[in-house]
């Protein structure tokens, strides 16, 4: 899951990185507006933190050029502004939700998990044909029976069966799942996919995970 914190107080974004990726989340910084709505129209995030009050564009700017150009990312308003009507101008303004300053980092984990369930229609389980991931537990399972999967093994799984039936670019692997934004050596995901494989192929000879030559990996359910 990629999440992109728009916060220009350097301290608070470094804790907000470092927790988020201790939870597995891949984590963009933008220290200011125009750097967070670039980030913003650019990639793909599951979620967006932003703060209200931030230098070059502000944070209720960012969220109307984001709805304007039909992004419709949750955002969180990260803000120690108090007054009811700011809330509800916030919420108003298109954000899904909206956390007051100084907040407990359970909270605000709390409050994006909810909104990633929602904007994603779904329970805390994702299922691929016969395989079942618990998001809550980090349990997998094919056919009941319980698979043991390292944390990045897990993380790159998740990120397939979220994306299946889209070929899933090496490129975006390597930023989604390790956290990488500049050129780099990919092989790394290989290693990575044949983990998954020997654990999770049921020896029937094909592959649950399609090789695409030259571009990244694929799953589909069969058809």
């Amino acid at each position: 899951m990629h999440i992109l914190v728009i916060e220009d107080e350097i301290g608070i974004a470094n804790f907000l990185r470092d927790g988020l990726q201790e939870e597995s989340f891949a984590v963009d910084v933008a220290l200011d507006g125009k750097k967070g709505l670039s980030l913003a129209l650019e990639n793909d995030y599951d979620i967006i933190l932003l703060d209200w009050m931030i230098p070059a564009i502000s944070g209720i700017e960012v969220l109307r050029q984001l709805r304007k150009n039909n992004i419709v990312t949750p955002v969180i308003f990260l803000t120690a502004k108090d007054a009811l009507s700011d809330t509800i101008f916030g919420l108003e303004s298109g954000a899904n939700d909206y956390i007051k300053k100084p907040f407990h980092f359970e909270e605000l984990l709390a409050r994006i998990r909810v909104q990633l369930r929602t904007s994603n229609s779904e329970t805390n389980v994702l299922k691929f044909g016969d395989i079942e991931l618990d998001l809550d537990t980090h349990q997998v399972k094919r056919k009941g029976d319980i698979i043991v999967l390292t944390q990045k093994e897990f993380q790159l799984l998740e990120y397939l069966i979220r994306n299946k039936g889209k070929v899933c670019t090496r490129t975006r692997i390597i930023e989604h799942v390790w956290d990488i934004h500049f050129e780099s050596d990919t092989s790394v995901i290989d290693v990575y996919i044949n983990f998954l494989r020997k654990k999770l192929d049921d020896g029937g000879g094909k592959s649950f995970i399609q090789t695409i030559r030259g571009v990244g990996y694929l799953i589909r359910e069969e058809e």
